[in-house]
């Protein structure tokens, strides 16, 4: 592993050997337990709900979800920095905790997910057949906006037929995104108050005062750790069909929607491999730099174009699998058909998105 020489006449030179790292694991450990505190002191109001009577149960499970969002963000920079930078950490250690971090990332964030997904079906819906029934169902501002290039146009849409079954397709997903929120906020309820996390929470609360670090982490550089986290993300995206999503719209997306097969879609597991690494480049940049990380607005619009993508194919499934409820009416059918069509349309808008600002980015890359 090379080794980082700086100038020492340099008052503007950052350390990026094993202290810089040390240095922002305690940051993030801080960060984690302070998040922990405030979801302690705001106490649970109960699954989060698109109307609250009184306006201080709203602020309490307002803060309630920013302490677990806060603690999911920590959870995740601690984990994947471990992740990058693991040959200058204690093995064992870092095995043992970062598994555990990304259990704990996981159950607080599928509350969230359900909510939002409810949401954006809700809205979709709406935006499609024009239907009061469904509007007064919709909570709150629109998630995400569409494609570029795209709109409801472009669907075979027969509006009264999909109008007669808006209703009753948000009340089917109304139904079960509501279900599954409730028992993802009781799974997370009992994640939280289990020895598992407890174990978990000691942990950080020790990262935050003493790092793990191997002997020589002193003399190694994180930059080298850093660019191989940066060439995994460019191999990934090289391995993309990047000339498919260059299209506006990928026929194929559709092949597998609402088919008896339940799996995940096949195209969609390298484009959510992308989404995470590039998370983990990210992260890398924040170690080297510190809290003086320069804002990079093509990785962020990259990252906004991952996320909108992650969402419209886990809405899509959701669409789908609400599809194949047995005995619904086939005006419910057709318009989550339809509806799974809408958000597949919103998965290769955002790949198009994504290869637009890439290529982009390749292209003014010296």
């Amino acid at each position: 592993m090379a080794q980082q020489h700086l100038d020492p006449t340099d008052p503007t030179a950052r350390v990026t050997n094993g202290d810089a790292l040390a240095g922002y694991l305690r940051a993030q450990a801080t960060e984690f337990l302070r998040a922990l505190r405030l979801h302690r002191e705001t106490g649970d109001g109960g699954p989060p709900h698109r109307a609250k009577s009184r306006a201080g149960e709203a602020g309490g499970a307002e803060a309630s979800v920013d302490a677990a969002r806060a603690l999911r963000r920590s959870a995740r920079r601690i984990s994947g920095s471990l992740h990058t930078f693991r040959p200058l950490l204690d093995t064992a250690w870092s095995e043992e905790i970062r598994p555990e971090l990304a259990w704990l990332s996981g159950t607080l964030g599928l509350e969230h997910a359900y909510e939002a997904r409810l949401e954006r079906l809700l809205l979709a819906l709406h935006r499609l057949s024009g239907s009061t029934a469904v509007s007064a169902q919709v909570v709150g501002a629109a998630v995400g906006g569409r494609a570029d290039g795209m709109t409801s146009a472009q669907l075979p849409v027969e509006r009264g037929n999909l109008t007669v079954g808006a209703a009753k397709a948000g009340a089917l997903l109304d139904r079960q995104l509501t279900l599954a929120r409730t028992r993802a906020h009781s799974t997370a309820l009992q994640a939280l108050g289990s020895s598992r996390f407890h174990a978990v929470a000691d942990k950080v609360a020790l990262l935050a005062s003493e790092v793990p670090l191997t002997t020589s982490a002193a003399t190694t550089d994180l930059r080298p750790l850093a660019a191989a986290a940066e060439e995994r993300l460019t191999d990934a995206i090289s391995a993309l069909p990047l000339v498919t999503a260059g299209h506006p719209y990928n026929a194929e997306a559709l092949v597998h929607g609402l088919s008896p097969d339940p799996s995940p879609h096949p195209q969609d597991g390298p484009w959510h491999q992308v989404r995470l690494l590039l998370r983990l480049h990210r992260y890398a940049r924040e170690v080297l730099h510190g809290p003086n990380t320069p804002v990079d607005m093509r990785l962020l619009t990259a990252g906004q174009s991952l996320n909108r993508h992650r969402d419209a194919s886990e809405a899509a499934a959701a669409a789908a699998q609400a599809a194949r409820t047995p005995r619904i009416a086939p005006a419910t059918a057709y318009a989550l058909g339809v509806l799974h069509a809408d958000q597949r349309h919103e998965v290769e808008a955002a790949r198009f998105a994504f290869q637009q600002c890439w290529q982009k980015r390749t292209v003014n890359t010296p």
